[in-house]
């Protein structure tokens, strides 16, 4: 189980000033009131996994459920549609799609780019492993915005009919995620249509900020939940956070986030991934940014990128502990484990869903690892469920029932 600690850690204080200009509190503020807006919004819940804690001889264990949020799965519904969202009202963000205004379903249209008077809307787009790309789609069929959508070669067919049910062109790329990025960008470029991503690169940064601090309403929901459940004895807030790797950008959102409102009291963050998708492991070792040199071929299949977000970098570059890799082999048993309530209370993790729950069961087996992180019976543990069955026959093929 490869893992680093973090030489550039900044050490505890507040929140850096750089950094809230990222993800501040003020645009925090206005996604949350932005996404509680919406028809179907509700907090997703805060699963005790007090039978884990018990095993790991640690003091509380907890996750983030979003395998229900907004009937959509997967976390990525706050940021993708949030984005849409902001491009669709003529936000700073540096591109188009201006002058829309009204609430959700008041604009008129499908998804598809047309809408009602046969008008073409201006369109969205982005490169996905399945689940950002449903929340575009989503965001663009709710705001009467076009949608098309780039899918990598590993997306299973199911994820795909999953993004065209809202309406969204599906465009199948032979090649990695980071191949569809690149196609989805040239395309957009040429068609004069917004990428709505979370993961930067040069000349395109402002959007995956807003898309990250989409993000930033969950870590809230998780906070606000933390304060009501955990004895006051034990502490409000967590110690620890064990959170998913990808491009970057969730990581970022949790890092800059709790940041923001702990201060010097926030929690070690260790960033957890897939040992053939090992982009910010490497760059954490490295002390920049690095690509993944693994052949990103997981089960985890929204973690299977090559390069990172340098917007993302920002944050995680100084606010992560320490990087970790964990194999597939230990995913299929955590599903079925948290299907079947064996960790506590029992709940949908997806493939991804549960990657920062095995990196936490690894780092709590480890002597050196758990010492150099003060992993201890004290520490109060903050995951995120990332993802739910988000393709039903895949997590019913693993865990044996589609319904958890």
């Amino acid at each position: 189980m490869p893992w680093t600690i973090n030489a550039n850690a900044a050490p505890p204080g507040p929140c850096p000033a750089h950094l809230e200009a990222i993800l501040g509190s003020g645009a925090h503020d206005a996604a949350r009131a932005e996404i509680e807006s919406w028809p179907g919004y509700e907090a997703t819940p805060l699963r005790s996994l007090h039978e884990m804690a018990s095993r790991l001889g640690l003091g509380w264990v907890g996750v983030k459920d979003e395998s229900g949020r907004f009937g959509l799965g997967s976390f990525k519904a706050l940021g993708g549609a949030y984005g849409v969202r902001q491009v669709m009202m003529g936000a700073d963000t540096g591109a188009g799609a201006r002058g829309f205004t009204g609430k959700p379903g008041s604009a008129r249209g499908d998804g598809s780019g047309n809408r009602r008077g046969g008008d073409p809307a201006p369109t969205v787009t982005c490169a996905s492993d399945g689940n950002h790309g449903r929340a575009v789609a989503w965001g663009a069929r709710m705001f009467g915005l076009g949608a098309v959508i780039y899918l990598p070669s590993h997306v299973t067919g199911m994820r795909a009919e999953a993004i065209r049910s809202f309406g969204a062109r599906v465009v199948r790329v032979d090649g990695e995620y980071d191949d569809a990025v690149a196609q989805a960008a040239r395309d957009a470029r040429d068609n004069g249509w917004t990428v709505i991503s979370d993961t930067s690169y040069p000349g395109y940064m402002e959007i995956p900020r807003v898309v990250m601090v989409g993000y930033t309403v969950m870590v809230e929901e998780a906070l606000k939940a933390l304060r009501a459940s955990l004895p006051t004895h034990q502490g409000s807030s967590p110690t620890h956070v064990f959170i998913q790797g990808g491009v970057g950008g969730l990581a970022a959102a949790v890092i800059g986030h709790m940041w923001e409102r702990l201060g010097p009291d926030r929690p070690v963050a260790v960033i957890v991934e897939p040992e053939t998708s090992d982009g910010l492991y490497q760059s954490g070792r490295a002390g920049e940014p690095r690509a993944a040199l693994g052949d990103l071929d997981t089960i985890m299949g929204g973690l299977s990128c090559r390069e990172i977000s340098p917007l993302a970098w920002e944050v995680v570059g100084i606010g992560a502990h320490a990087f970790m890799t964990v194999r597939d082999d230990g995913i299929a048993q955590l599903m079925r484990a948290a299907a079947g309530g064996e960790l506590g209370d029992p709940f949908e993790g997806g493939e991804s869903g549960v990657a920062g729950l095995l990196g936490l069961v690894e780092a709590a087996g480890d002597a050196e690892l758990r010492d150099a992180i003060g992993l201890d019976e004290r520490s109060r543990v903050l995951l995120f469920n990332t993802e739910g069955a988000t393709d039903p026959e895949l997590y019913e093929r693993i865990v044996g029932t589609a319904d958890g």
